[in-house]
C-alpha cells in the first residue's frame, strides 16, 4: 500500500539522511522504485485494459550514492535493478565491488541534480562525518527544489531517546547547512517487526516533530512482513519498504 501523495511532498531533489541502521538506503531504493512506477504511463492492451508490463519511464528517475565513507549497505549495489526500473544511479567512480570502498566520487553524478525534468534521490553517509560530503555539492541545494529527509528508527541505540534524535538531526544540519524538513518513521527490527514497533515509532517521531516544527512525511513498514490492514490511523501516509539491501545470510 503506498500513498502516491508521500511522493507530492516532496521535491525534485530529495536527500536522504539517517543514522547507521535507520534504513535509510532501504528507503531511498524502495521511494526510488515507487517513484519509477507512479511515473509510468498507462498502457491499453487490445481489449481496452491498463496493463502494467512494459511501460516506459515519462521522466528521468536517478539515485546518487554519497554513502563512501564507512560504508555498509549501499544503493549503488542494486544498480543492476534500479536500471531495469528506469533509474540511473551514480556515485562511485569504480563500478567494481573490489573498488567500492574507495571514497572516489565520478564527475557525472552532476547531471540528474542539473537535469530538471530528472527525479533525484540522494543517499547520504551515516551521520555527520557521512553527510559531510553533501557540502562538496551544496550549491545544487536550495529550498526551491530540495527535500531533506530524516530516517528515524526508534529501535536504534543513537536515536531510541527524543534527545538523542534530535542531537542526530541538529549535527546533520550544522555540518551541511541544510535544513531537515521532515522525518520519516522507520522504526523497525527487519525481519522481527511487528506492528507496535511502527506504532510506537509513529509517535516517537510526532514527539520530535512537536519539538523541533518539522513535519512527518511517512511511515514506514517492511513490505510482506507487515501487514498494513495492521496499522490503523496510518494509513494516510504509509510507505513500503522493501528488503533490497539486506543478504538473506544475515538472517539465518
Amino acid at each position: 500500500m503506498f500513498d502516491v501523495r508521500i511522493l507530492n511532498k516532496i521535491k525534485r531533489k530529495t536527500i536522504v539522511t539517517g543514522h547507521y541502521g535507520s534504513g535509510k538506503t532501504e528507503f531511498t531504493v524502495s521511494m526510488a522504485l515507487q517513484a519509477a512506477q507512479e511515473n509510468r504511463p498507462p498502457v491499453f492492451n487490445d481489449t481496452g485494459s491498463i496493463t502494467q508490463e512494459n511501460r516506459p519511464p515519462v521522466s528521468s528517475l536517478a539515485i546518487i550514492d554519497l554513502d563512501v565513507i564507512n560504508p555498509y549497505f549501499r544503493s549503488r549495489e542494486q544498480r543492476e535493478l534500479l536500471k531495469e526500473a528506469g533509474i540511473e544511479v551514480y556515485g562511485s567512480a569504480f563500478d567494481t565491488e573490489v573498488t567500492a570502498e574507495l571514497p572516489a566520487l565520478g564527475a557525472k553524478l552532476r547531471a540528474p541534480l542539473e537535469n530538471q525534468s530528472c527525479r533525484v534521490f540522494i543517499d547520504t553517509g551515516g551521520n555527520d562525518t557521512g553527510a559531510i560530503v553533501l557540502n562538496q555539492f551544496r550549491k545544487y541545494f536550495n529550498d526551491d527544489d530540495t527535500t531533506v529527509l530524516a530516517v528515524i528508527n526508534a529501535n536504534r541505540p543513537d536515536t531510541s531517546t527524543i534527545e538523542s534524535a534530535i542531537e542526530h538531526i541538529e549535527s546533520i544540519e550544522f555540518i551541511t547547512g541544510l535544513n531537515v524538513s521532515a522525518i520519516v518513521n522507520n522504526t523497525h527490527m527487519l525481519r522481527e517487526t511487528t506492528p507496535d514497533d511502527i506504532k510506537t515509532g509513529h509517535m516517537f517521531c510526532e514527539e520530535i516533530c512537536r519539538t523541533t516544527g518539522k513535519s512527518l512525511l511517512c511511515d514506514c513498514y517492511p513490505e510482506g512482513i507487515i501487514n498494513p490492514d495492521d496499522l490503523p490511523g496510518l494509513s494516510e501516509n504509509l510507505m513500503p519498504i522493501g528488503l533490497y539491501m539486506r543478504p538473506t545470510w544475515l538472517d539465518k
